[in-house]
């Protein structure tokens, strides 16, 4: 999600973040698709397992990426260059592994705030990174709301791991203004790309 981009310069921007040694190129599918429709090799000219579905919401842009792992593109930094903010919520559900839920925020640039969303140290993260008074303040949301601060040992609260995820993506929507479109991204049609090499 963006703030300061249009979802077309949005789209751009990750492309150029592609780890493949050169930037990504945008296909642009006509009209506009649902997440069934993604997957089908029909859909566009070119072959690629990168695809994204993009637009607007509630002067947020986004994008949502189907396909590959967010280890094949670089850091948000270079996205959020000239003033724009970048929020990435990134699940890897397929993956095999336990690999916990993540959430950065990057502005102009620089990192102001991440962590994954099992608010343990598992992975190599322990704790919020980024600028302290944004950690801060996302600390003590998180304490008030009765979350693990400081990893999730002695944690004992009564919330299952879904529903503290839930808890916490509420108090990230509320602190940084972040909300999408949850059924049209699930079920209804949004402008769509593909990227390849």
């Amino acid at each position: 999600m963006a703030r300061g981009l249009t979802p077309d310069e949005l789209v751009e921007r990750l492309a150029a973040t592609a780890f493949w040694g050169v930037p990504a190129v945008v296909h642009r599918a006509s009209g506009e698709h649902t997440a069934e429709e993604v997957g089908d090799p029909d859909l566009f000219d070119v072959d690629s397992d990168v695809q994204l579905r993009y637009g607007e919401y509630a002067g947020l842009s986004f994008a949502v990426m189907y396909g590959p792992w967010w280890g094949e593109f670089n850091e948000l930094g270079p996205v959020s260059a000239g003033g724009a903010h970048v929020f990435q919520v990134m699940f890897e559900e397929d993956n095999g592994k336990p690999v916990p839920p993540f959430f950065g925020y990057h502005r102009d640039g620089h990192l102001a705030c991440s962590f994954n969303l099992h608010l343990d140290g598992s992975w190599g993260y322990d704790g919020i990174d980024g600028d302290p008074a944004v950690a801060a303040e996302v600390t003590a949301a998180m304490a008030e709301a009765g979350l693990p601060v400081a990893g999730r040992e002695g944690y004992t609260g009564e919330e299952d791991e879904e529903q503290m995820r839930c808890t916490l993506l509420g108090i990230l929507g509320r602190l940084f203004d972040l909300s999408l479109p949850r059924e049209q991204i699930l079920r209804g049609s949004l402008a769509t790309a593909t990227l390849t090499t």
